[in-house]
């Protein structure tokens, strides 16, 4: 299975989410490949500190920049999850990617910003979908305040329903603390102390292979 992480803007959270699934699906048992199609590295970098702390289960990672179509179809016949980051914006990496990919998580914080680049993304899904028909695309808001008085999480689902391309995912990624905290462990907030954080990447990759 390819997941692809992606949006039209940085910042909400990609890598994060990235390295964290890559995590819940080789303490699962899978074999799994984080192909980081960035040209921040951060997810390669992720990986290395895992690599060099020894941390296990042991994650395979790809850099690839460009044109990853062929790549991403390589690894797919290799792993069995094949995870990738590509960068916060309309790219070759992201656009070639569609093209292979059984998932497309589209990920958006719930501001405005953020929901407002989501009209230009369901034209680029469009055009992915003529290549590849069968790609699945899910909206996932994440960095969503914990404040339960807090609105914006309702507004941003109401927001994504009005893009029929894009299926909300009923898991939230809330702004949490422990997310940076892992980042220099080279960890993900399944193997932490934080089950909050957990629960929700656990719940997130329960619902991907629905």
């Amino acid at each position: 299975m390819i997941i692809l992480i992606g949006s039209q803007k940085g910042g909400p959270g990609k890598t994060t989410i990235a390295v964290n699934l890559a995590v819940e699906f080789a303490r699962q048992g899978k074999d799994v490949v984080l192909v980081d199609a960035d040209s921040q590295r951060s997810a390669a970098r992720w990986h290395a500190d895992r690599e060099e702390q020894g941390h296990t289960p042991r994650i395979a990672c790809v850099e690839k920049l460009g044109s990853i179509h062929l790549t991403l179809q390589d690894l797919a016949n290799r792993y069995d999850t094949v995870i990738v980051d590509v960068a916060g914006k309309d790219s070759q990496e992201m656009r070639t990617a569609m093209t292979a990919a059984d998932q497309l998580v589209v990920v958006v914080r719930p501001s405005q910003f953020d929901l407002d680049t989501l009209e230009h993304m369901s034209g680029v899904i469009q055009q992915a979908k003529d290549f590849n028909p069968d790609l699945q695309v899910r909206g996932l808001i994440a960095q969503a305040p914990s404040n339960v008085y807090n609105s914006e999480r309702t507004d941003a689902g109401e927001y994504l329903a009005d893009y029929p391309l894009i299926s909300a995912l009923k898991t939230v990624i809330y702004e949490r603390k422990a997310y940076r905290d892992v980042v220099g462990e080279g960890l993900g907030v399944v193997e932490w102390n934080n089950s909050k954080a957990k629960a929700e990447i656990q719940a997130l990759a329960q619902e991907l292979e629905a």
